[in-house]
């Protein structure tokens, strides 16, 4: 038996926005506890984004991360000494903080002179369905629905 769960902590809407998706977004981001300069970062992309697409910078954001965020995902289960890629639902949770790291991560990957800039155009490219982040999304999902045949291994 797994030892007992860790608490979740209550997090603190950002100041701008007034939002905790903002909040966890900016932490994920954050470097070397240097949250003012995440912050700095992400209002820089939201801007950059408004500027853009003449559209509010704030729903851009979470239309792009909502297109980003999987459904399902393939964990490995050993059966009988062979390795299975098991489909599996993600639970709501995971699927968020899975969909804000893959967004840093190709955002982080892009080549672009500043993170806010870099920040923008993977924000723009997941609101219009395309960019890495959302590939790796549908990836997932081919995977997931490749292995659909494996899904009565599910514990």
């Amino acid at each position: 038996m797994r030892k007992t769960k860790a608490k979740k902590r209550i997090l603190l809407p950002d100041p701008k926005f007034n939002d905790i998706l903002v909040t966890r977004f900016v932490n994920n981001l954050m470097y070397d506890g240097k949250k003012s300069t995440s912050y700095d970062v992400f209002y820089e992309a939201i801007e950059l984004v408004q500027k853009r697409t003449e559209l509010d910078g704030l729903e851009t954001f979470k239309k792009a991360l909502s297109n980003i965020t999987p459904a399902v995902e393939v964990r490995s289960r050993r059966v009988g000494g062979a390795t299975f890629q098991i489909p599996s639902e993600i639970r709501p949770e995971r699927r968020t903080s899975m969909g804000i790291k893959w967004m840093i991560l190709y955002a982080r990957k892009r080549n672009e002179k500043s993170m806010g800039q870099k920040l923008a155009g993977e924000i723009i490219a997941a609101a219009k369905e395309e960019g890495a982040a959302f590939k790796k999304k549908e990836d997932v999902h081919k995977m997931a629905e490749a292995n659909k045949a494996f899904s009565h291994f599910r514990f």
